[in-house]
């Protein structure tokens, strides 16, 4: 087989090993449109390239309000690569205790809140302590992991608890340990990964479920969507509202920030 004929037969068991999750995703479907229905948010948290289904969940086309993506740049910033904002303290800041709490020192969270933390390894310290911080604060947590690769590696944490260790449920990407799934003759190491596939895969499972829920309630999310689907003025409208909606949603969550 050619590479590319290697990586889709990958890719197809990226599918069935999300398809093999039904009912996880089905319970975590189930969580998150409870707290839209409550008129409040999910937090979505990924450092690195986590940080890709973060975006992927929401703002973009086929998404709607509920959604409140927590993305750092010091994080997740890797376009420098090196030098100033590089990809070395990126790597570094990823792994220093605390920088969680002071991330959710900025948030009002309620227990009827519910968060998504995504991490391929589940090792580094950031996301394990954002869902140890969520956790703490009465919210329950869904971990989107390669379990494999989880399970092949050592916890940053002093400890060596890892982020499945603060999750209420565990998502896979179905990713292989060390993510990347083709080999090639003559090299040594495997290229093309699949955690962003899998990964992306299971969130918008989620956000599909996730719709149906809300529209079945009576409340059906305003969705992003083309003006080629909709119409120019009806897509105007869908974004202008899905955002004002975003707008009022957050406010609630800096509202009563900080002591009484």
């Amino acid at each position: 087989m050619t590479p590319t004929d290697t990586y889709l037969t990958r890719v197809r068991t990226l599918v069935d090993a999300v398809a093999a999750q039904h009912a996880a995703i089905a319970t975590a479907a189930d969580w998150f449109a409870g707290t839209i229905l409550a008129g409040r948010m999910v937090h979505l948290f990924g450092s690195g390239h986590s940080r890709i289904m973060v975006e992927e969940m929401w703002p973009r086309y086929g998404s709607f309000p509920g959604f409140n993506p927590i993305v750092e740049l010091s994080l997740s910033f890797h376009n420098l690569v090196v030098g100033a904002n590089g990809q070395r303290q990126a790597m570094f800041l990823e792994n220093v205790s605390g920088l969680a709490e002071r991330i959710l020192r900025n948030y009002a969270l309620a227990p009827v809140d519910t968060a998504l933390v995504i991490s391929s390894s589940g090792c580094n310290v950031v996301p394990i302590e954002m869902a140890e911080q969520f956790q703490r604060r009465g919210v329950r947590v869904v971990a989107l992991v390669s379990k494999a690769h989880a399970a092949a590696s050592t916890s940053r944490r002093a400890d060596g608890r890892k982020l499945t260790d603060f999750a209420d449920l565990v998502l896979d990407t179905g990713a292989p340990v060390g993510d990347a799934m083709v080999a090639i003759e003559g090299l040594d190491t495997p290229v093309a990964p699949g955690s962003t596939v899998g990964g992306c895969l299971i969130v918008n499972t989620i956000k599909a479920e996730v719709a149906a829920r809300l529209t079945r309630a009576g409340q059906p999310p305003k969705v992003l969507s083309a003006g080629v689907v909709v119409g120019a003025a009806r897509a105007t409208a869908l974004f202008e509202s899905a955002y004002d909606e975003h707008a009022h949603r957050l406010a609630r969550l800096y509202a009563n920030v900080g002591p009484a």
